[in-house]
This record gives C-alpha cells, sequence and structure tokens, in this order.
C-alpha cells in the first residue's frame, strides 16, 4: 500500500516501505549540479596537472642549470692542476713524458716532492750535476761468443778448469 502525501521541499515522498521517491524534476537537478561539479573538477584536475608540467619544466631547467655548474667547476678544478703539475715540471727541469708519469700528486705541495725527488734522481748530488756515466771501454775485449749452446758451455768449462 503505498500512500503519497505531497511532497516536501525537496521534491521527496515516501511510502509505508520505508523507501522514498523523489520527483523527477528535483533529480534532474540534482543531476545537473553533479554534472557542473565532475566538470569544474576534471577542468581542475587539468589544470593542476599543467602546473605540475609547468613546474617540473622549470625544475628541470634548474637541473640542467645545477649540472652545468657542477661540470664547469669540475673542469675548471682539472685545468688548474693540469696547470700547476706543468708549472712544476718546467721549473725542475722534467720532461713531458716524466711529468704524466710521475708526478701524480693533486696539491702543489706534494707535486714539488715528487718533481724534486725525480730531479734529485736524475742528478748525482744536490749540487745539480749529472751523475757519471759508466766507462764502456772497461771489461772484458773478447771475440764475441758464438751463440751456440755447445761452444757456450765449453768455455765455460775451459775457464773453470784453469782456476
Amino acid at each position: 500500500m503505498t500512500t503519497q502525501t505531497n511532497p516536501p521541499e525537496g521534491g521527496s515522498t515516501s511510502t509505508d516501505d520505508g523507501v522514498q521517491t523523489f520527483d523527477a524534476d528535483y533529480v534532474k537537478g540534482l543531476r545537473a549540479e553533479a554534472a557542473k561539479y565532475r566538470n569544474e573538477a576534471k577542468t581542475n584536475a587539468d589544470a593542476a596537472r599543467r602546473l605540475a608540467e609547468l613546474e617540473e619544466a622549470q625544475k628541470t631547467e634548474a637541473q640542467k642549470l645545477a649540472d652545468a655548474k657542477t661540470a664547469a667547476e669540475a673542469d675548471a678544478a682539472t685545468a688548474r692542476a693540469e696547470a700547476l703539475r706543468w708549472r712544476i715540471a718546467a721549473k725542475h727541469g722534467i720532461t713531458d713524458e716524466q711529468a704524466e708519469l710521475f708526478l701524480t700528486g693533486s696539491d702543489e705541495e706534494t707535486l714539488t716532492k715528487q718533481a724534486e725527488v725525480l730531479a734529485g734522481l736524475r742528478s748525482s748530488g744536490t749540487n745539480g750535476t749529472p751523475a757519471p756515466r759508466p766507462d764502456l771501454s772497461q771489461g772484458s775485449r773478447q771475440a764475441p761468443a758464438s751463440s751456440d749452446p755447445a761452444t757456450q758451455f765449453a768455455t765455460f768449462l775451459n775457464g773453470q778448469l784453469k782456476r
């Protein structure tokens, strides 16, 4: 049994079994209002997405600038270290090949110590005079030994027996 009363302000009616029904115009208005809010939410979501993309693009540009700055600083440090190495090598009379191989320090003090040691090894004393060269005129003046192993063994054995 359904009894209907005059619909209240909201356009709803009640039945005896507790089910509420609404007027078609009221439901149509609610649906229009819900659609309006959905469209606004979608527009806001699109705007938020565009804003996030712009912020990401700006952040990416800032990150690119930061990376470029870091790379430039590293290149400058490398160039300073190379200039220091070559300046110290020139001061101590060290060749390019020797500088590449032996001057491996990263600061001026270490590079200077390495250069001084290397320059010291090239000279006999601290006064910078070169080390004496070996006298090649000394030593045995025998004829060159043959490359035959049997002859070499016989020569060795004869030398041992003569002692």
